[in-house]
């Protein structure tokens, strides 16, 4: 084990990787099979085999690649972003399943689906190996591996003026929400905390805690910075005075 990492939350840690170059999924495969608590359960080179294999091989953590087979068609497990959509498929079938988005590229539009996807971390390939193990160890924990300042850039972006028309109602997920589920989801969105939301609203932070279940549960999403997109997304629909 590397020198200062922590232990595995679960032993041994189940992984799987998709990547789309042999070379790169022998290297991580030989960098965790170095670790004692970490085994690696079994590894795809392309979505429709990631599809296939990740649920009889039921890893604790799916370390996906987001582009994958350049030179392949969508229908065979190709596309720019086909990892993303791996992890999505993934989640859907598998919600305990921490997805580890793998990539060569800083790109703000890919990290945005990953976390739509519900990815639970997104690193770039370039990541020392220990760190890429400390990862691993993360999200198998429950915990968010996106870095800040990506994700900044996401939430800025969504933030700034948009030139297209706004669409005339609401999208029908957050039609799905009552007043107040959709006003803990703008405080969701400004990047409060359970405790904080309570104060705000002068309510116990136990309600808040079921309250934001019941918002991810409508929504279709499993994390909170997804529902914060989704918060963004709604101030673009709301009528000039609503707070």
């Amino acid at each position: 084990m590397h020198p200062g990492s922590v232990p595995s939350p679960v032993s041994p840690l189940r992984v799987f990787i998709l990547d789309d170059h042999e070379v790169v999924r022998r290297g991580v495969r030989d960098l965790f099979e170095a670790e004692p608590d970490i085994v690696v359960a079994g590894e795809a080179a392309n979505a429709r085999e990631a599809l296939a294999r990740v649920p009889a091989a039921r890893p604790h953590v799916a370390v996906l690649d987001v582009r994958l087979g350049e030179g392949e068609s969508r229908a065979e497990g190709g596309g720019d972003h086909a990892g993303v959509e791996v992890c999505r498929e993934l989640r859907a079938r598998m919600p305990e399943l921490a997805c580890l988005m793998l990539t060569s590229f800083d790109d703000d539009e890919a990290l945005f689906d990953a976390i739509m996807a519900g990815a639970a971390g997104y690193v770039l390939k370039r990541i020392d190996g220990s760190d890429l193990v400390a990862a691993v160890r993360t999200v198998a924990s429950g915990e968010s591996m996106l870095d800040s300042r990506a994700t900044a850039r996401v939430m800025a972006r969504l933030r700034a003026p948009r030139p297209e028309p706004k669409p005339a109602c609401v999208s029908p997920e957050l039609e799905r929400l009552s007043p107040r589920e959709l006003e803990i989801l703008e405080l969701i969105g400004e990047g409060l905390t359970n405790r904080q939301i309570a104060e705000r609203l002068f309510l116990a932070e136990k309600t808040i805690k079921n309250r934001v279940s019941a918002i991810l549960a409508k929504l279709g999403v499993g994390r909170r910075i997804q529902a914060a997109m989704l918060a963004e997304r709604l101030r673009e629909y709301q009528e000039p005075g609503r707070s």
